[in-house]
C-alpha cells in the first residue's frame, strides 16, 4: 500500500500565488502552525489582489492573535488601500480556538453568510495544527466553509501538518515555503499585543450595572457563588444570529454585573462568557479553568506512597502552586501533615507535624520552618523523626507554634540521651506566639545549649517575612489556643526581553533598580537608563515588566464552631487560593463536634465560601468515616460549590 506524496513546496512568492488561485474557486484557508507568516501573507495576496481591481474579503480566525480585529473574535474584513475595514464580528471570548472549535466554526460560517456571493474570501485560520483538536478544525473548516483551496505555509525542514487529512478532502493544496523571517513571537509579546488591541478599544468606554435575573448566561461562565473568578472577564451580548456588543466584566455583587462595555453599545437579554479574561496584572490571557487540575489526589515524587492498597489514610490531596507543591501527607483520615515543597529552592516548609514516615530523610535536611498548630499528640509526634534526621551539619530549623511549645520541644530532645553526637545535634530556634510578640529559644541537642533569644513584635499576625513569601497567623479557640496560618507568595515581576529590544536597551542592573520600585509601589522613582537618559518607574515598568501576582494558601484546622473563630479565619482565608480546613464531622455527630471542639463538614463550607476561596481542600476526617469519605465531600459541596470530590476508586 502506498501513502500519497506531498504536493511540492511552491517558493514564497504572493503575485506568483495570486495568479494560481486564481485559476481555482473563490474560497480559500491559509493554513499553518501559528507564527508562521498567515497574516502577512493574507495581506499581501489581498493587496496583489486589489491592485487587479478585484475586491477581496477575508475572514479573521484566530482569537488569540487575530491578523484584524478584536482578540477574542472572529472578524469579517473587506481590504482597502490602508489596510482591512472590518464589516462584522462574532465575540467567542476566548483566545483557544482549539478547545472551542465549534463554536468558532459557527461563528466563522455566521460572518460567511453576510459575505457578498462570487467574491474572493481568505480565511487566516487559527495556528492549530496538531492532535484532535487541530484534526477536526481542519477538517471543520473544510467541510463546514465549503473550502476550494487550502495554502499550507511550512517549513522545508518540517513534514506537512495534518497531511494525511489534507489530501483526503478533494480540494486543492497548495503547501508554501514560509518567508524565512517567519518566526512566532514569545506568549508575552503576543499577551502584550492583544492586551493593548483589547485597551484601545475599551479606551472610551462606560459602566453599567445588570442585574443577573435579567440574564441568560450562556458559553462556560464560572460558578456564581465566586464572584473574583468573574473580574475581568470578556462578556458578549448576543442577540439569535449576531453579536451586538462586546465588553468587560468589572465585577460580580450582589447578584449584579458591573460591566465595561462602548460608548453607545447595546445589550440583550443573553449574555456569552467564557475564559478569555483580563487578569490582575493587566494582561489579557486564557484563564485557568475554575478549580482546575491544580489539585489532584496523586502524591508528587517526594512523598512515599501508602504502605498498602487498602491503608486507611484516605484521599491525599496535592495541590499545585507556581514553582511547588503541597500535600496532605497522610491523607485526609490521617495526622495532620502539610508538606510545602519548594523546588527551585530546594527548600521545604511543614504545617502541622503528624506521622512523618511517609517523608523521606532528605526533606527533613531541607526543612527550614514547621508552623505547628498546637501539641496535641497528632499534629507534633512527627517532631521525633525530625530530630533524628537532622543530626550533622544543618542550618537552624524554626519552629512556630501556640504557648507552650518550647516547654514541649525541650521536654521531647530532653527525653533523649545525646552524649555521642557532640556539636553534630540538630539546632532549633523556637518561637511561641503570644498576641503580638514572639518569645523565642534557641536549642541545640547533645551541647545542652537552650538560649533565649529577644522577643519580636508582631504586626497583623506576620511571623515570617522572606524574600519570597510572608506568613501570617491567628490564634483560634480548641479549648487550647491553636494557631491558624496563611502562607502567601509575594509577586514575580519578569522582564519582557522583546519589549527591551523594541526600546533599544540593554540589560543591566537598573533592571533590578527598577523591579524594587515596581514591587515597592514607587512609580515615581526615576531609573537612569544605559543611554544616560531617566525615566519613572511605573512607565518603564508598564512597558518592561509582566507581572505574575503572588499565591495564597491557608491552613486550618482543630477549632471549635464558635462566631469569634468563624469571624477571624474568615477574614484570614478571604480570596485564598488553596483552602486547607478541616471538617471533622457530620451535621449528623454534631454533638460530638461540639465537645471536642471541631468543625462539621457544612461548618467548613460555610466558612470557606464567606471567605471567597478559589479552592477548598477538606482533610482531618474523624476514622468514623473511613468507609464513606464521599459523605462527607457531598455535605461540604452543599454549603461550597469550591470542594473538589476525589475519583472513585
Amino acid at each position: 500500500m502506498t501513502h500519497p506524496a506531498s504536493p511540492p513546496l511552491l517558493t514564497y512568492c504572493p503575485s506568483s500565488l495570486a495568479e494560481r488561485l486564481l485559476t481555482g474557486g473563490q474560497r480559500i484557508l491559509l493554513y499553518g502552525e501559528a507564527g508562521i507568516g498567515k497574516s502577512t501573507l493574507t495581506n499581501e495576496l489581498s493587496r496583489v489582489f486589489s491592485e487587479r481591481g478585484l475586491a477581496c474579503f477575508c475572514i479573521s480566525a484566530d482569537p488569540g492573535s487575530p491578523g484584524f480585529g478584536l482578540p477574542g473574535t472572529v472578524s469579517l474584513g473587506q481590504w482597502q488601500e490602508i489596510g482591512w475595514q472590518v464589516l462584522a464580528f462574532e465575540a467567542l471570548c476566548t483566545l483557544d480556538a482549539g478547545r472551542f472549535r465549534l463554536p468558532l466554526l459557527s461563528a466563522v460560517n455566521r460572518l460567511i453568510q453576510k459575505t457578498p456571493q462570487g467574491l474572493l474570501l481568505l480565511i487566516d485560520a487559527p495556528g492549530v495544527v496538531r492532535g484532535i483538536a487541530g484534526s477536526e478544525l481542519l477538517t471543520g473548516m473544510v467541510d463546514l466553509l465549503n473550502i476550494d483551496t487550502v495554502v499550507v505555509l511550512n517549513r522545508q525542514s518540517k513534514p506537512l501538518p495534518l497531511k494525511n487529512e489534507l489530501l483526503s478532502f478533494g480540494v486543492r493544496v497548495l503547501p508554501v515555503h514560509a518567508h524565512p523571517q517567519a518566526c512566532r513571537p514569545g506568549q508575552k509579546t503576543r499577551a502584550h499585543k492583544r492586551t493593548q488591541q483589547w485597551r484601545t478599544y475599551l479606551a472610551v468606554s462606560n459602566e453599567i450595572m445588570i442585574n443577573l435575573s435579567d440574564l441568560r448566561l450562556i458559553g462556560s461562565p464560572p460558578p456564581l457563588d465566586v464572584p473574583d473568578a468573574w473580574t475581568g472577564r470578556q462578556c458578549a451580548f448576543i442577540d439569535t444570529d449576531r453579536t451586538v456588543s462586546i465588553g468587560e466584566i468589572i465585577a460580580l455583587q450582589d447578584g449584579k454585573l458591573q460591566l465595561r462595555l462602548p460608548v453607545a453599545a447595546a445589550t440583550t437579554q443573553i449574555l456569552l462568557v467564557r475564559d478569555a479574561r483580563s487578569e490582575k496584572n493587566g494582561l489579557l490571557v486564557s484563564a485557568a479553568p475554575f478549580a482546575s487540575g491544580n489539585l489532584q489526589f496523586l502524591p508528587p515524587p517526594d512523598a512515599m506512597p501508602y504502605p498498602t492498597k487498602d491503608y486507611s489514610g484516605g484521599p491525599r490531596p496535592a495541590v499545585k502552586l507556581r514553582g511547588m507543591y503541597a500535600t496532605m501527607i497522610n491523607g485526609v483520615f490521617g495526622d495532620p501533615l502539610l508538606h510545602l515543597r519548594q523546588h527551585q529552592q530546594q527548600r521545604s516548609l511543614l504545617f502541622d507535624l503528624g506521622d512523618s514516615v511517609r517523608l523521606s530523610t532528605r526533606i527533613a535536611h531541607q526543612v527550614s520552618d514547621v508552623f505547628i498548630s498546637h501539641a496535641h499528640i497528632d499534629h507534633i509526634g512527627g517532631f521525633l523523626w525530625l530530630l533524628r534526621s537532622r543530626v550533622g551539619d544543618f542550618p537552624v530549623c524554626r519552629l512556630f507554634g501556640p504557648p507552650g511549645l518550647i516547654g514541649h520541644i525541650k521536654g521531647m530532645i530532653d527525653g533523649v540521651l545525646w552524649d555521642r553526637i557532640g556539636d553534630t545535634g540538630p539546632r532549633f530556634e523556637i518561637a511561641e506566639i503570644h498576641g503580638n510578640r514572639l518569645l523565642r529559644t534557641r536549642i541545640q541537642t547533645g551541647c545542652r545549649d537552650c538560649v533565649d533569644l529577644p522577643e519580636i513584635q508582631i504586626a497583623d499576625g506576620l511571623i515570617v517575612d522572606d524574600p519570597l513569601f510572608c506568613v501570617r497567623t491567628i490564634t483560634l479557640d480548641h479549648g487550647t489556643p491553636v494557631q491558624a496560618y496563611a502562607f502567601e507568595s509575594k509577586i514575580k515581576l519578569s522582564v519582557d526581553e522583546n519589549a527591551l529590544k523594541t526600546l533599544a536597551l540593554d540589560a543591566g542592573p537598573w533592571l533590578n533598580q527598577l523591579k524594587q520600585f515596581v514591587s515597592a509601589g514607587d512609580n515615581k522613582a526615576m531609573i537612569r537608563l544605559p543611554d544616560n537618559s531617566s525615566r519613572e518607574a511605573g512607565e518603564l515598568g508598564a512597558r518592561l515588566l509582566t507581572v505574575t501576582p503572588g499565591e495564597k494558601l491557608v491552613y486550618a484546622t482543630d477549632l471549635a464552631d464558635t462566631e469569634a473563630n468563624r469571624t477571624a479565619l474568615t477574614a484570614l482565608a478571604h480570596k485564598a487560593d488553596f483552602f486547607f480546613c478541616e471538617a471533622a464531622f457530620l451535621e449528623t455527630d454534631i454533638e460530638q463536634a461540639r465537645r471536642t471542639g471541631h468543625l462539621t463538614a457544612r461548618a467548613c463550607g460555610e466558612i470557606a465560601t464567606g471567605a471567597d476561596v478559589k479552592q477548598l481542600v477538606p482533610f482531618h476526617f474523624s476514622r468514623r468515616y473511613e468507609t464513606e469519605p464521599e459523605a462527607v465531600y457531598l455535605e461540604i459541596n452543599a454549603a461550597c460549590s469550591r470542594v473538589i470530590m476525589p475519583p472513585k476508586k
